[in-house]
């Protein structure tokens, strides 16, 4: 329990947020608002009117982003690695195999992935601002609460994988792909309860730049995982179960030792002990969570992305905290920075992927009709991954200024009402959907003969 707290008891989580907004009078807005007025302080940066200007204030916060993006891409492609390494070797035993981890990982697993980082999400804006406007105490007390909300969710999310097989027969997977995954994804119940307590500590730590030991744990942990997804999964020919037991292991790993980093006392007055306070209005802080859920859980696309989801948690951060700290100006140009630096390296992704093409596919399967449909598809994914790497830099902004709500509208309209009319009408209006066709044929096709002959039993 906490001790020696000051900090009144409060009613709801929103007068935690107004006492937050209107210290010192700085921002006159509460976190779910979406119509802001921000009142600028002498330390903001100054107006920008000339070319010298501007290059000085780039430079000036190109650096602080990078500060923070840099190891936040860093962590992010090392632990989206963590899947990544078991595929690549899941491809090594079996097409059945493959498929079954496919369909875990990137269907059950990705969605509920995305889900509760959404939901942590929420962190982003209430506790970067608390920190920018050196509410200090706030922080701990919202990642306690975001911790009790996301366990929840995943108690409810634990039942689809559960009935996965069963899920997976209704929609018309192939049975022999639906048992599979099914059992798999029993195993893999683990990881839920390791991403509750993974991602409201990772917010917690991004919020206060405490960005390094995040990078650090996650790059020791993805050498590790290496080293025993080929040990458990090939040499000793556990397979699948192999597979289960180093991702759980991995991401319990991760949550384990940033949560010990957090309780060692580097954080000072933002952890100041666990509190009754973190079970109190969880219902306005569900209401937040569940609006960044919707706003980012459909957005996480793949390897490439990463580098832009590491940009939405620095650009987050930087646009809360100075939003805390009453620096509208420094929080717009932030934005303007981030932008140009997500669309770039969103380029610079697609290029590399356009000019290996022939070769990459070759990491991922060792079936060359497989490898050359991949290759033909490459182009499109290219082009996607330029303009997807914009959006959740704007994500990010939304949520440092916490505006979850209304993108979350937005969201849901574009995905709903634009994307998935518009993706049946091109996959059997136009017959795009073809290949993807195939691809589904070919794995029922080939599952009972790689299921014998490519490998160790994946069961």
């Amino acid at each position: 329990m906490e001790k020696g707290n000051k900090q009144p008891l409060l009613s709801s989580l929103e007068r935690d947020e107004e006492k937050l907004h209107s210290l010192s009078g700085r921002v006159t807005t509460t976190t779910t608002s979406f119509l802001a007025t921000f009142k600028a302080d002498s330390n903001d940066i100054p107006p920008i009117t000339s070319v010298r200007d501007f290059f000085r204030e780039f430079y000036s916060e190109f650096k602080k982003l990078w500060y923070l993006a840099g190891p936040a891409i860093f962590t992010s492609i090392c632990q989206y690695l963590l899947g990544g390494i078991t595929q690549l070797f899941c491809g090594h035993i079996s097409t059945i195999a493959q498929a079954a981890f496919s369909v875990e990982d990137y269907v059950l697993g990705l969605f509920s992935y995305g889900a509760m980082l959404g939901m942590g999400s929420a962190l982003e804006t209430l506790c970067g601002q608390a920190y920018g406007a050196r509410h200090i105490d706030m922080l701990g007390i919202y990642m306690q609460r975001s911790m009790v909300i996301l366990h929840m969710t995943a108690l409810i999310f634990m039942f689809v994988y559960i009935f996965a097989e069963q899920i997976l027969n209704l929609i018309g997977q192939s049975p022999e792909i639906s048992k599979a995954t099914g059992k798999f994804s029993i195993w893999m119940i683990p990881q839920l309860f390791a991403f509750a307590g993974i991602f409201p500590v990772s917010k917690f730590l991004q919020a206060q730049s405490k960005i390094m030991v995040m990078m650090v744990i996650s790059a020791v942990v993805l050498v590790l995982h290496t080293l025993f997804s080929w040990l458990l999964m090939l040499k000793l020919g556990w397979g699948l179960v192999g597979a289960a037991v180093v991702l759980n292991s991995s991401w319990w790993v991760i949550e384990v030792s940033q949560f010990l980093y957090v309780v060692s006392g580097t954080c000072g007055r933002a952890w100041s002990g666990f509190s009754w306070r973190a079970f109190q209005n969880l219902w306005g802080f569900v209401r937040l969570s569940l609006a960044s859920a919707l706003m980012l859980c459909m957005n996480i696309l793949g390897w490439a992305v990463m580098v832009a989801v590491g940009l939405n948690a620095a650009i987050s951060v930087r646009v809360s905290n100075e939003l805390g700290a009453g620096h509208p100006r420094s929080a717009q140009f932030s934005l303007f920075v981030a932008v140009i630096s997500g669309f770039l390296m969103g380029l610079v992704f697609s290029l590399i992927l356009f000019f290996t093409r022939d070769q990459y596919p070759s990491l991922f399967s060792k079936d060359k009709q497989v490898r050359d449909l991949v290759s033909a598809l490459t182009p499109l994914l290219a082009i996607s991954l330029t303009t997807d790497s914009i959006q959740p830099v704007l994500s990010g902004v939304a949520i440092g200024a916490g505006w979850q709500g209304v993108v979350a509208y937005v969201n849901i309209a574009c995905y709903y009402i634009l994307g998935i009319p518009l993706g049946l009408i091109l996959a059997y209006k136009f017959d795009m959907g073809i290949k993807a066709s195939i691809v589904e044929e070919r794995i029922r096709r080939w599952g009972g003969d790689t299921y014998t002959d490519t490998g160790p039993d994946p069961q």
